[in-house]
């Protein structure tokens, strides 16, 4: 079996592990949506920042597999910000951070 062979049966062993979790991945992506929506309204409770802490934690890891590193980014830094003792900032920067996560997974090719 030649290099290409295996770079090509990687890459499509990725692409159905992708097709697999991508429902647990959109979900991910909308709870961090949601947390946004909420804390833009000012009303992020503590069920909704803990669900968006874990969710942000699970898809850095996830979309790094992938090989999307600015997803990966993007969860981090949520995932600091949903922190306990985290600081959120300006809710129109958590709901563009989560809309560019979003982009992210809908346009992994």
């Amino acid at each position: 079996m030649g290099g290409g062979d295996k770079t090509a049966g990687l890459t499509d062993a990725l692409d159905m592990m992708w097709r697999k979790f991508l429902p647990e991945i959109r979900h991910r992506a909308r709870v961090l949506e949601d947390a946004a929506h909420s804390a833009s309204a000012g009303k992020l409770t503590e069920s909704e920042r803990e669900a968006a802490q874990s969710a942000a934690h699970k898809l850095a890891g996830t979309l790094g597999t992938f090989g999307l590193g600015r997803g990966t980014e993007l969860a981090r830094e949520l995932e600091q910000i949903y922190a306990p003792a985290g600081s959120a900032g300006p809710a129109a920067r958590l709901t563009a951070m989560a809309a560019e996560i979003h982009a992210i997974i809908e346009n992994r090719k």
